[in-house]
């Protein structure tokens, strides 16, 4: 298990480039909604510590993981923002559904992340228990929502040092 060993809270602010100038948008699930609040709670006490604006960070959320694409998508379209970061929980269950959330969900932002210039961060967790999605989202392994965010800063970064002049 990839995060077996991992906390996924630890940073070193020293590496991150500070994002006070940068608008982030999130796009959250309601679907197992204990655990994606969790993630959201992580993901934006790193942006704040990592110097975001409070008025920098924009909130949608969404029925279910689904519509995490869609929500992204809207999201780049209207709210001028430098990152989205999509969060979301898919527990497996006893049938297909969880593989056709997963993939699709997955496709979707790769598409997002490929057809845009705004990176989509994927803060999707896809686990095999309830219990396993609560060590992820502020237990035991942290919390996954620090690390998209994270991941947020460094890519709204590197959008901002690649644009061509």
């Amino acid at each position: 298990m990839a995060t077996e060993n991992k906390n996924l809270s630890n940073y070193d602010k020293n590496t991150i480039p500070n994002a006070n100038d940068f608008r982030f948008g999130i796009v959250v699930s309601e679907w197992n909604e204990e655990i994606t609040e969790g993630l959201y709670n992580g993901a934006i006490a790193a942006l704040l510590d990592c110097g975001a604006q409070q008025s920098n960070i924009i909130r949608w959320n969404v029925p279910g993981s689904f519509e995490l694409v869609y929500g992204a998508q809207r999201m780049i379209v209207t709210q001028n923002v430098d990152v989205v970061i999509t969060i979301g929980c898919v527990i497996k269950g006893e049938t297909m559904h969880f593989e056709f959330v997963c993939e699709g969900v997955t496709q979707g932002i790769k598409d997002l992340n490929v057809q845009t210039d705004v990176p989509v961060i994927f803060c999707l967790l896809t686990d095999n228990t309830m219990q396993q999605s609560i060590d992820r989202s502020g237990g035991k392994h942290g919390n996954k929502g620090t690390e998209a965010a994270i991941a947020a800063i460094k890519m709204a970064e590197l959008r901002r040092t690649s644009e061509p002049n």
